[in-house]
């Protein structure tokens, strides 16, 4: 008989964050439904966030290489609110055809390269209704600068491990955004040197 554990995938900044972000994204998210999720990644964040806002549905999304890791974790919940997760690689330009309130996304547009950060930030667009919410986390940069030494060499740690990784100007994205259709509405401050952005559809 094997009475082992499953070793569930798990990422300590993921545990670390969990709560600021909450803090933020709870009134934002107070009278959505639904959420895409894009980079599910460990499934923590989706694990919690569900939890902690039953009122809403936390659809989770990643690139096929890591679905098995995302479904451990979330494949031990029944909760109706936490569906089966998705298949989503945006540079294969697969939008999910999905009726959604808003997109988050934590930890990923400094991980994905730069064309998959565009199809985001148009897809996006796209996909949301009006009043519809984009909202990513993360380090970024302003006026081309580090806001932390921290972070740029976690920028240099970055492009090592691959070189179309990096942490991005904001005002890159925020142009992203304009062309999406999308206004930017907050800028809050959270631990780490990290941040929200949070963008609503005209």
């Amino acid at each position: 008989m094997n009475d082992r554990k499953t070793v569930l995938p798990f990422s300590q900044a993921c545990e670390n964050n969990k709560v600021p972000i909450l803090s933020v994204i709870q009134s934002l998210f107070a009278k959505a439904n639904t959420i895409l999720e894009v980079g599910s990644g460990t499934g923590q964040h989706a694990e919690y966030f569900s939890e902690q806002m039953p009122h809403l549905t936390w659809q989770c999304s990643d690139q096929k290489l890591n679905l098995a890791n995302l479904e451990a974790r979330l494949g031990n919940h029944e909760s109706e609110n936490l569906p089966t997760p998705i298949e989503l690689d945006l540079l294969k330009n697969r939008w999910p055809d999905l009726t959604i309130d808003a997109v988050f996304s934590a930890n990923a547009v400094h991980i994905m390269p730069w064309q998959a950060v565009e199809i985001l930030f148009n897809a996006a667009g796209k996909a949301l209704p009006e009043s519809g919410q984009l909202v990513l986390y993360g380090p970024f940069n302003y006026d081309g600068k580090y806001t932390s030494e921290s972070n740029a060499n976690f920028d240099q740690w970055l492009k090592k491990q691959h070189s179309e990784s990096a942490v991005r100007d904001f005002e890159a994205l925020d142009q992203l955004a304009n062309q999406a259709g999308l206004e930017l509405q907050g800028d809050y401050p959270l631990p780490a040197n990290n941040r929200i952005l949070h963008w609503l559809k005209k």
